[in-house]
């Protein structure tokens, strides 16, 4: 036990130091700003009316500057072409309340360190330098991406109700724009009764207009915030249809039709994969419970009556 204490501290004091020096180089390579902002500090700090160092919040004196030091380091880990990946998957995602990409950057940090930590006392419980090396490799690679994963998850969701919802506010655009309102009413009058991604993604645009956006800008803003290709073909008609003066009432009721064209052959085509995908629990599963069901007795009939001995 002593032995075995000795190396899980061991261990944990290894990913301690090398998270602690990993944070202290990074807050080094990005903090320095120079001998002006250190005296704008202080001018800050004991200017009249300013509270002293000792007299700070904890929040401010160490929570404030360690999450901003885990965003800097998150975002210099981070690539440019994941930084915009991020971004549009935030987007995908309906951008959730406080999951901004510097949350992301923060949490992604905690993630790498905490699981790190986790896999190296893991391995640490199973014996071994390797083991821990390997569990702290993998806890950090599974907590750098898990933030990754989330919001993916939470974005494709999101697309597959955009996706099933199109075609009923399609029909309230259609019935409220020839009941004789304007295009904007008529979003309007969706995002007022409707629910769901959708009637938010209406909501957003429609609050774009009211801003000073185009229609056409606000519809095209709106076909990038989405990969669902019906939603897409959507906007580009209307865009179109903005340009060339054609009635909006007939583009809509065409929309209309095909989107439930459409989510009826999407319908067709997942029942038809249901008798696919039913066949591995079905013989993995179904099919031995039922043998030890059926053939169970029979088989312990025949064993205690000795014809095999």
């Amino acid at each position: 036990m002593s032995g075995m204490a000795i190396l899980i501290g061991a261990g944990a004091a290894v990913f301690v130091g090398v998270t602690l020096v990993v944070i202290t180089v990074a807050s080094a390579s990005f903090d320095r700003v120079g001998v002006a902002k250190g005296l704008s500090v202080i001018d800050q700090v004991y200017s009249p009316g300013q509270a002293g160092p000792g007299d700070e919040a904890f929040s401010e004196r160490v929570i404030t500057p360690l999450t901003a030091r885990m965003i800097r380091l998150g975002r210099a880990l981070t690539p440019t072409s994941g930084i915009d990946r991020l971004r549009r998957w935030l987007d995908f995602a309906g951008n959730p309340a406080h999951w901004t990409i510097d949350r992301v950057y923060e949490v992604r940090v905690l993630g790498l360190v905490g699981l790190a930590l986790g896999g190296g006392g893991l391995g640490a419980v199973l014996r071994g330098l390797p083991a821990v090396i390997l569990g702290g490799v993998l806890g950090a690679v599974l907590g750098a991406y898990l933030p990754d994963l989330i919001i993916y998850e939470l974005g494709y969701r999101r697309q597959e109700e955009v996706q099933r919802s199109l075609p009923d506010i399609l029909d309230t655009l259609t019935v409220s724009v020839e009941a004789g309102l304007g295009f904007d009413a008529a979003l309007a009058q969706v995002t007022r009764y409707g629910r769901g991604p959708m009637a938010s993604e209406f909501a957003r645009t429609l609050q774009e207009i009211q801003l000073g956006m185009t229609r056409v800008e606000a519809l095209r803003q709106l076909a990038q915030r989405t990969k669902v290709v019906e939603l897409k073909t959507f906007c580009a008609l209307m865009v179109q249809a903005s340009e060339l003066g054609i009635p909006i009432a007939k583009v809509l009721r065409e929309q209309a039709k095909e989107m439930r064209v459409r989510r009826r052959q999407r319908a067709e085509e997942l029942a038809q994969k249901v008798t696919v995908k039913i066949l591995f629990p079905l013989v993995f599963c179904l099919f031995p419970s039922l043998f030890i069901v059926v053939l169970g007795p029979g088989v312990i009939n025949i064993l205690q009556s000795g014809l095999f001995k």
